[in-house]
């Protein structure tokens, strides 16, 4: 008997689904467990497993076309099997919309079409030839004008000198043919899943979020000098980012009432430390989660932060790995940005932005001395975090980062 596949939810905050490829075709024979399409969700790409025996007798959704949830997408029985009867039965099940409904996806537009000069542009493109006076051209050279644009009122339209003396330059139309030609092109993009969902909860985040902002200085020579001692007997390399995750994780510990998530009805705080690391990917943003960060060592914080970026880059993240998160550092320092400050990650209450270090004289022991010197901002959700508690965070990190020899106990 015919069974429909319909399209599975595959993370708490998908929608829809957009089928990327179809590994199996239609006429193709299909047994439990075999990979039937590659779907991308608001996450990641994940793989449509199959959970029946037969042959694909029908695919609903084309590759690059996007599906909702509990749409049916294809269809597995024998050969011989009738599906018109099966979709149309489907259709009487689900109501007026029909068993295959899809969300259209616009492909790339080019518009590289000339611009044809209206009537008025043409009356000022450049003339073959003009017919002006040697002494209406001089002036004309001199002041800079274009003979095409003078109308002339000498004998049969000749230019002559009272033509050009009188003549008042229309700046705009002496640029517009120029400035209408580099605004010829553009290109419309579809919007993608993830692109979709970072539009949806940003959005969400910062207008019903109150949030504000805290700034800090660290003086990073301490910790600088520890990581090259660290590096020289370390299995993988450790990055300023993973000590960075670390001081975060121990300073959340003291400092629960920042370790905490809005819940509507409640304010949870955690008990346990869930960093989740931003990390730039093709379509967009996916924040993997370094679990546990205060129990582990900084090389194994380090693995675990190198192959979630991987898997991010690869879209082949689980939704294990990218939720859960009580905290979010996102870190644009490797861009040469020095600061800025980052949108809450719901239903996360702080988000830490991490700028770029610099190496620059500071007034210290009344002598000026060089420094590498960090910016940390701190974003807070005001209906979970007072300002005093963030303070007191910072203050925390602070220490933890310029005294960095408590990382490693």
């Amino acid at each position: 008997m015919a069974e429909c596949i319909r399209m599975p939810k595959m993370s708490d905050t998908m929608e829809y689904g957009i089928v990327s490829r179809w590994i199996k075709q239609v006429g193709d024979k299909v047994v439990a467990g075999d990979i039937l399409a590659e779907v991308d969700t608001d996450k990641a790409t994940m793989e449509l497993e199959s959970y029946e025996d037969g042959t694909l007798l029908y695919v609903g959704v084309a590759e690059r076309a996007a599906a909702r949830i509990n749409d049916i997408i294809a269809i597995i029985g024998d050969p011989e099997e009738d599906i018109n009867t099966l979709l149309a039965s489907t259709v009487a099940i689900d109501g007026d919309r029909p068993a295959d409904t899809r969300i259209d996806l616009p492909l790339p537009i080019v518009d590289d079409q000339p611009v044809v000069p209206t009537a008025h542009m043409q009356s000022h493109l450049p003339l073959e030839r003009s017919i002006a006076s040697p002494l209406a051209k001089k002036i004309a050279k001199e002041k800079g004008y274009d003979l095409s644009q003078i109308q002339g009122s000498g004998e049969a339209g000749r230019i002559i000198k009272k033509d050009v003396i009188h003549f008042v330059p229309n700046r705009l139309d002496q640029f517009s043919i120029s400035e209408q030609s580099t605004r010829t092109a553009y290109q419309d993009f579809p919007i993608s899943a993830m692109r979709q969902k970072i539009a949806e909860v940003l959005t969400e985040s910062k207008m019903n979020i109150p949030h504000f902002y805290l700034t800090v200085d660290i003086n990073m020579n301490k910790l600088v000098e520890i990581r090259a001692e660290l590096n020289q007997y370390a299995s993988t390399k450790i990055s300023i980012n993973d000590l960075i995750i670390k001081a975060t994780a121990l300073a959340l510990i003291q400092h629960p009432k920042v370790n905490a998530a809005w819940l509507t009805d409640k304010i949870r705080s955690y008990q346990y430390v869930h960093i989740g690391v931003a990390v730039a990917v093709e379509d967009g943003l996916m924040v993997p989660v370094v679990r546990f960060a205060d129990q582990k060592p900084l090389v194994q914080i380090s693995k675990t932060v190198k192959i979630l970026s991987k898997q991010a880059q690869q879209k082949t993240l689980t939704p294990k790995d990218y939720t859960g998160a009580t905290f979010t550092i996102s870190n644009l320092g490797m861009f040469g940005i020095t600061s800025f400050s980052a949108i809450i990650n719901p239903p996360a209450a702080c988000i830490l932005a991490i700028g770029a270090m610099q190496q620059i004289p500071i007034f210290k022991d009344n002598q000026v001395v060089p420094a590498h010197m960090l910016q940390l901002t701190l974003s807070c959700d005001h209906r979970v975090v007072d300002g005093h508690a963030g303070a007191l965070f910072l203050a925390t990190l602070k220490t933890l980062l310029e005294q960095p020899l408590s990382l490693l106990l």
